[in-house]
Order: C-alpha cells, then structure tokens, then sequence
C-alpha cells in the first residue's frame, strides 16, 4: 500500500519479525520524535552511533534531519503505530555520486530488521536521485552495522583506519542483491503469515444464533472440523454459540486472538478492524463483501496502522490442514481432505471446484487461500509460504490480477524450481483476437502479456479449471517425462486414432518403433498386432500381454511416455482379464517415466486409480485430457533442463544521457508525445541501435540537397512524411519509394506537402534499404507488469498476420532466443528461404539493447520499429518511433506491501 501525505509518499513493508513498519520521508514535524529516538538510546549506543554520547548530539542530529530539503540529501524514517522506530540519511555533500550514510534504530528494537529494510528504501531513492555508492564511517567494535553493510548483497568495501572502519557500498542492482532482497522479503512474509495460517487462537465477529449467518457457518466450520486451538466467537448478545464461549467484543477476549474472522456488514468492517487492531490482533480474515471506497480504505488503513495481515475481503476463508491445527475457515460445504497441494485463488466458486476435485483425486489439500478482492495477501505471498512450510509439493493459483508481476516472476522462478506451480489462465479476454495495427500498443493483448509472465517464470497454465486438476493428476502421480515422445498402445484402433490425433495437436510427437522394439513386442502381442504407433494390440489382447507390452516399451531409450488407451470389450469380458490392472496392477520394476490411461468409458474426466504396490496412475475420459497434460509435463521438463538465463554485458550504452534527453523532451512536451525524428534517434543513439542513415528536411530545397547526402551507389532514397502522432505511413500512402534524380525528390515532395497540408512538419530522406527480411520489434509499457517487448514479422504483413512473439523485460539471453525462434517466421531468420541466415548475433544485440532502454526509462511508453531490415551479416532498424509518457519510476523490487 503507499498512500500520500504532507510528509510525503508512504510505503507500508514488513519487519524480519513479521510485523510492519511504514517508511517514509523526513519532515519538520517529526522533529520532536527524532530528538527521542536518540535520547532514548542507551550511552553505548549512543556512542556507537556519534563516536561519543554526547545528548546535544540528539538535538543535533534532528535539526539536520529536519532541516529544509536540498539536493542530493535524502532521509526515511521508519515508523510503527506512529511512533518513529528508525532513521536513515544519505548526502552527497555536494559531490553528486557518492553519498555518506547514516543509520539509527530505536532501543529495543535491534535484530528486527529495521535498519536494513530502510537501507533498502534509501538505496532505492538515491539511486534515483542519481547516487552510485555509499560511504559510511563506524567504529570497528560496531559489529551490528558492519554486518547490516556485508549482508546486503551489494559489493562492500573496508578500509581500517585506526579504532574507525569506512565502509563503501557499490549500488549495483545486480541479481545477487535482488536475491538478497528477496530471501530477506520471504523470511518476513513467511512471518507475518503465521498468525494467518498458523493461528493458536481464533475468534470469530459476526456469528449469529440462528442458522443462515455466513458467520455462524464459518464457527460451525472451524468447530467441526476440529481446530485444535483456542475458539471463540464475539456477539454481544450470546454467551454460547454452537457450544463455543461467546464474548462482547475481540478486546473482552481471555486472551488476544492470533486470527479474527471478520462476518459482519460491510458498514461495521472497519470499525471492527480498528478494535481488532488495537486488541494486537496480528491477522484478518473478511469474508464481508460490497465495501464501498470509503470503508475499504478505513480497512485498509486499520490494518496498515496496527501491522495486521488481511485476507479478502469478499472471500471464502482459509484453511490449513495440518493434523497438529486443523484448521478449516471457510464456508465450503466439504472440509478438504489433508494433502500437499497448496490452492490460493481470488474466486469463491473457482476455489470451492479445485478443493472438490483434488480431495476427489486423492491429492488433498495443505492450505487453501481464497483471496477475494486481495487488498493486501496475494498469490506472491502464499507461494513463499508454500516454499517454506515443508508440506507442500504442488501449487495452484487461480489469479485475476497482479499487484507486482514482477516481484511475483522471480518468486515464481525460485518456487517452480522446487515445485510445479500451475494456474487458470483468467482474463483472457483477447483470446483468438488478432492484431489490428502494427503499433506495439494494439499488438499487445493482455492475454499475450499474461503468457509472457507464465513462460518466463515456468509456471503452467492451464485453460480451465478442469485441465488444471487434469495436470495437477499427472504431476501429482508420475515422473516427469525426459521429453516429448510418446508412444500409445491400444486395444481399439479407433481410440488409437483419436489420442494420435490429440497427441499430436498438444505438440507431442509420436516415434515410429525401433525394429528391435518391434520385435521385442511381436513375441508378447496376439497375432494381428499392428506395430506402428499407435501399437493396435487388438481386442484379443490378455491383461499379460498388455501389461508385458507397455513394460518393454516403457523401458526402451527412446520412449518418453506411454499413453494406454482402451474401451471395454465382450472379449476381456468373457476371459475375465481387467486389462486397466495391466498398467495398475503389476508389481515390477518400471522405468522412471510416465504412464497415462484412456478410458473412453469413464465417467469422471480424469481419475487416480491406485497402482499395486503404491502410486496412482491418472486416467483420463478424453485423449485430449490426457495429451494436454502430458505436454504440460514436457514443457516442465524442458523449463527445469534449461540453466537460469543471463543478462548479457552492453557496450555503448549511455543511460545518463538518455535519461537527460527524455527530462528535456518532457520539459517541453509535459503530456509526452511521439518524438520527433532527430529526438528519436538521439535516444536510440545512448543505446547503441543501429539505424539506417537519415537526413530531415522541412523545404523542398531542403529535400534536394537531403537526398544528395544519402544516395547510395545506386542514386536510389526514399522518402517519409512525419508529424506527431503518424503511426502508419504505408496505410495512409505517405511514403515515396525508389526515388531517382532531383525532380522526382522535388515531386514526392510536393506531393505530400499537398496531400498532408496542415499535418507535415517535415519529411525524413533515406537512402533506399538493400533487400532482406522485414521484421518488428517493439516495446509497450504496461502499467502492471512493466515493458513488454514483442518481436515477429515486420512491414505492413505485420498488420495482417500478426506473427508476433513477446517477453517481459528485462530480457536474458533464454528470452531473446524465444522471441526470435517462437514466430511463424523464425525459419526465414534461419535460411530457410535459400539466402543464408541473418546476423543473429545482430538480432539478439538489438532485443537486448531494446530491452535495457525499456527497463531503463519508465517514460517510455512505446516503442515501435517497424521495419527492422535483417539480412546476412546486418541488422538496421529502417524506421523507428518512440512515445514518451511523464511517469515516475518505481522499482518493482522495492520491498512494500500492497
């Protein structure tokens, strides 16, 4: 949550012990406060902090803390229930780069790590404000702040000099400190959300005496299903509801709950929080939905206030079913059966379907969020719980939205390494929607940036909420498969048919049998057997032959998985063989790989069926069911096969004047517009993208001698209008091509001066492009999850086909290469079309620096070359345009609660 105030903007983050501290900037009337965080502290840490423990050093300390505001100084405070806990400052002193830092935390409150999540926040703001390290003297026997500067995970230097250490700190946000950040951040999540799903004490506000009440369901709920810790429900007009002690408010309680289940009206929510805030309630579930603006915010303001974690409102509960808790918040109709897999969804129903089907399947659950309108716990925060709590080995979410996509992307890359996470792809509102303009902004649906996030972040995605228990029965029951190759064995050709066919449309494909495998099956299989794949065993197939059949196959080298499908039979039938225990009933040694079944005759969609001496083996009513999981398993496969990519080093890369260029573009512009031609290349310019020889021109004389200066060998140039705002120059006919001689620039450019009367602000000459393959490259910034950079088939094919690819940026070196290999046209890339491949080296060059101006300027609102010209040994964008926006930038790593 950050909210603005007269003392500034206000970031809520949490503590190493879970609770939550507010920083924000310094102002004047935090004097008072600041003079008492010294002179509460004790003479030793005084004397740690100033050398000396002077008390006019306290005085002093406050009056430069808040003293006016002048550049290149900055100071946070961290505060808990408006009490001031913690300071930090940096000052440049003039020096522009480098900034002396001081830190101060409050008596008492040391080993909570307050001082390092201000140091954090400081790093942050300095190096916004342009700071590239920091220096820091201490006494060598402070062990506490050395440590806090060596834990970071930014590059520190020592230098000893007497009784005093100086300390330098680099401020690269390079991956290690990101990591840093976010172990830190997940152990102080994982905190926090103790009292949530971990609660020794429950009370529940808003439970009635007569049935009906949601309130009274989720007592009844908690009761039954056996909460083994204390249990206690507020109503002011009941001493005893459902044989469980009943009290007139949280603060009449024997004991401060760890949890308070919220089911009252919505009018009464948060003056309900307000009491549960000032009780030390450290955890909220609200179930109470239809809170109008004005409540929501005094919600939300309670909880932030007070440190309390907030699931909901308008949500079903929660649950953890660990046999030590039992603990079972929600209005479900069913309890969930205990198990390991760890479901957080924003839908009521959505959540009540997944904790069904996977107590159907056997699966169970380990715990369950139902995160409704998700003011403040999210899908980020349940999969570091997930990560951390030992009894989790499946995740699935079912997410509307995302408060920090890319917070959550690198949690997710870290979870998904250790456990599947798979969700429902929701909103896809564009699904099937082709392009309707080459700009990047029309080109990127937020369906396309949905799967960016789930492909970079190895999560599986699944269409509905069937195919994800589909997935998750697989992933649940078998081994991931080494690869995509499968091999099915049927005892009806038709079904045969029918899981090739759905096989092959989930991107599985189907080996022809080695001859040895061949023969090896022959000697267990009817006569009549058809040896391709599908194998047709024939209806005449015994439950031994089948199951010696799928036994040889599993253990061949070239065989990934095995899909059995079969119908029932009168032969099977009238010679008793159960040709499913074929697969489920053998006890032998099988190879490490997966096995699936097709029952067309089965009633549910997906099943496990127990396998004789442990295991499940899942099976499907639909080949397309079970090929579609299959698939999901080999990507995972693939996923985890693949190193973490890496973000290669770039030369010639100027952020400081880009960052210049930009601020006195808007300067001018305060609204942000299309940049004109020489800002346009200017900016590309600091990154180092190569461009094609350009010459501007507002006269017809000025056009002459323009065309003069960029004629090639062969006296060709071509020539574009302009004025802001131009998107699609070949669709309004405002480009001149193959320009040959004087009188024909003269005349292309009469022609447009005429036909835009009014619009040109001028004409760019270009000598005309030697022949290659036209491609787009762009970029979008979303407001969510941040710059988008889409790449595919370029020139005006592009409107049409819409053959794009996209990646969130920043990008690695994995994620260039699966936007250049991922459009239809990658094989024209690769020479496919008898010229020889294009620069590839180039190609990658240009995403990556495409990406790093992205990640480097929030301003930039889009970003559009259309087209990029590649060819053997040469990649030049022939036509770019750029959109600035005045935004503020906001590091997405930044600890803060929502």
């Amino acid at each position: 949550m950050k909210d603005e105030t007269l003392s500034g903007p206000r970031t809520h983050a949490l503590l190493a012990d879970g609770t939550t501290a507010c920083i924000r900037p310094v102002a004047a009337a935090d004097h008072d406060q600041l003079q008492g965080l010294y002179e509460e502290m004790s003479p030793e840490n005084l004397r740690l902090r100033f050398f000396a423990a002077s008390r006019r050093s306290a005085e002093m300390a406050a009056d430069r803390a808040c003293a006016t505001p002048h550049s290149g100084y900055g100071a946070l405070l961290a505060e808990r229930m408006g009490q001031v806990i913690g300071l930090a400052e940096y000052d440049t002193g003039g020096s522009g780069t480098e900034a002396e830092i001081s830190i101060a935390v409050a008596e008492g409150l040391h080993h909570r790590g307050v001082g390092t999540l201000l140091v954090e926040h400081l790093v942050s703001a300095a190096r916004a404000d342009g700071v590239t390290s920091f220096t820091a003297d201490a006494l060598s026997e402070n062990q506490e702040v050395l440590r806090l500067f060596a834990d970071l995970g930014l590059r520190t230097a020592r230098r000893f000099e007497g009784p005093e250490v100086r300390c330098t700190i680099a401020l690269d946000e390079d991956d290690t400190y990101l990591t840093a950040v976010e172990e830190r951040g997940r152990a102080a999540d994982v905190e926090s959300l103790r009292p949530l799903l971990r609660p020794a004490a429950v009370a529940v506000v808003g439970a009635g005496r007569t049935p009906g009440s949601v309130g009274r369901a989720l007592l009844h709920q908690l009761k039954a299903g056996g909460y083994t810790g204390r249990l206690w429900a507020v109503n002011p007009a009941a001493t005893s509801i459902l044989g469980v002690p009943s009290h007139p408010s949280v603060s009449a309680l024997p004991r401060t709950p760890d949890l308070v289940v919220v089911a009252v009206p919505a009018a009464a929510v948060p003056v309900t929080a307000e009491e549960c805030g000032k009780a030390g309630v450290r955890a909220l579930l609200v179930v109470t939905a239809g809170l109008d603006a004005e409540q929501a915010q005094a919600l939300l303001t309670a909880c932030r206030t007070y440190g309390m974690r907030l699931v909901g409102p308008n949500c079903l509960g929660v649950s953890n079913t660990d046999p030590r808790l039992c603990l079972d918040a929600t209005f479900a109709a069913h309890h969930p059966r205990p198990g390991t897999a760890g479901v957080a969804v924003q839908s009521g129903g959505v959540g009540i379907a997944l904790l069904d089907g996977l107590s159907r399947l056997g699966i169970g659950v380990s715990s369950f969020a139902s995160l409704g309108d998700k003011y403040d716990v999210s899908g980020n925060d349940m999969l570091q719980w997930w990560e951390s709590d030992a009894r989790t080995d499946l995740a699935l979410l079912h997410l509307e939205s995302f408060g920090n996509p890319r917070a959550f992307s690198r949690t997710a890359r870290r979870v998904t390494r250790r456990m599947p996470v798979l969700t429902v792809d929701a909103g896809r509102t564009e699904a099937g929607r082709r392009a309707a303009a080459s700009h990047t902004a029309a080109a990127a649906t937020r369906t396309m940036t949905r799967e960016a996030l789930f492909t970079q972040a190895g999560i599986t995605a699944a269409h509905s909420v069937g195919e994800l228990l589909e997935t998750a029965a697989l992933l649940h029951s078998q081994p991931l498969p080494a690869g995509g190759r499968v091999v099915i064995v049927t005892n009806a050709g038709g079904a045969g048919v029918l899981s090739a066919d759905a096989c092959a449309e989930a991107g599985l494909t189907l080996p022809t049998p080695a001859p040895e495998l061949v023969d090896d099956l022959l000697v267990v299989l009817p006569h009549g057997a058809a040896m391709g794949n599908p194998v047709d065993a024939t209806a005449a197939v015994t439950e031994e032959q089948l199951g010696d059949c799928v036994d040889r196959i599993m253990r061949h080298p070239g065989v990934d998985a095995v899909l059995v499908a079969l119908v029932p039979t009168a032969v099977a039938a009238a010679t008793g063989d159960d040709l499913v225990k074929a697969v489920t009933g053998r006890t032998g040694h099988r190879p490490k790989k997966p096995v699936v079944v097709v029952r067309l005759e089965q009633a549910l969609p997906v099943e496990l069926l127990p396998r004789v001496g442990g295991g499940t083996v899942p099976a499907y009513a639909e080949p397309q069911a079970a090929a579609r999981a299959l698939a999901h398993a080999a990507r995972r496969t693939a996923w985890l096969a693949r190193p973490a990519g890496t973000f290669p080093d770039l030369d010639g890369i100027d952020t400081a004047r880009a960052h210049v260029c930009v601020e006195t573009y808007l300067a001018t512009h305060p609204e942000g517009d299309w940049l004109d031609p020489r800002t346009c290349a200017e900016l590309l310019d600091c990154y180092g993208i190569p461009q094609v020889p350009w010459a501007w021109a507002t006269t017809e004389d000025e056009a002459v001698l323009a065309a003069d200066r960029m004629r090639g060998a062969d006296g060709r140039v071509v020539m574009k209008a302009h004025w802001p705002g131009l998107l699609h120059k070949s669709a309004q006919h405002a480009v001149h091509l193959d320009l040959r001689g004087d009188s024909q620039v003269r005349a292309a450019f009469r022609d447009l001066q005429t036909r835009f009367a009014g619009l040109l602000t001028g004409v760019v000459v270009q000598p005309l492009a030697a022949r290659g393959t036209e491609l787009f490259a762009g970029v979008v910034q979303d407001e969510v999850f941040g710059p988008l950079v889409l790449f595919g088939l370029g020139g005006t094919a592009t409107e049409v086909l819409a053959d794009h690819a996209a990646r969130l940026a920043p990008l690695t070196d994995h994620d260039v290469h699966d936007l250049i290999t991922a459009p239809r046209c990658a094989p024209l890339l690769f020479g496919a079309a008898g010229s020889g491949p294009v620069d590839l080296p180039g190609l990658e060059q240009l995403l990556h620096r495409l990406s790093r101006m992205a990640s480097d300027l929030a301003q930039l609102a889009e970003a559009d070359f259309n087209p990029v010209l590649a060819a053997p040994g040469q990649v030049t964008v022939l036509d770019a345009r750029l959109r600035l926006l005045p935004r503020r930038q906001q590091n997405p790593y930044l600890r803060r609660l929502r």
